[in-house]
């Protein structure tokens, strides 16, 4: 890779964080409470952006809400950071349009 091509990437890595990061605070302005699925469908694409593959254990039976967040995060394994951005980008923007802020 040259570096005009390597800063391009830092540039683009940089430009997706910061986007990432004004939609994640934009989507909590909503109007209307999103979906559950919307909302764990959320959760997951967030913590494989920020932390990447389940690192911790799955939540025991009697915590249902801590459970459906874990299968969200972990039904996102194996997918860069940056394709969970860009995937949690898209769908806050999605769900911003549906509910209004």
């Amino acid at each position: 890779i040259s570096n005009l091509d390597h800063n391009s990437d830092v540039a683009g890595c940089f430009l997706l964080q910061a986007e990432f990061e004004k939609v994640a605070e934009d989507v909590k302005k909503v109007k209307t409470r999103p979906s559950d699925q919307e909302l764990l469908d959320l959760y997951g694409l967030y913590k494989q952006a920020v932390v990447g593959d389940v690192n911790i254990n799955r939540p025991g039976m009697a915590d249902l809400k801590g459970k459906a967040k874990w299968d969200a995060w972990n039904s996102r394994k194996g997918m860069s950071k940056e394709d969970a951005m860009s995937a949690y980008i898209t769908l806050a923007k999605e769900i911003i349009g549906k509910y209004g802020m």
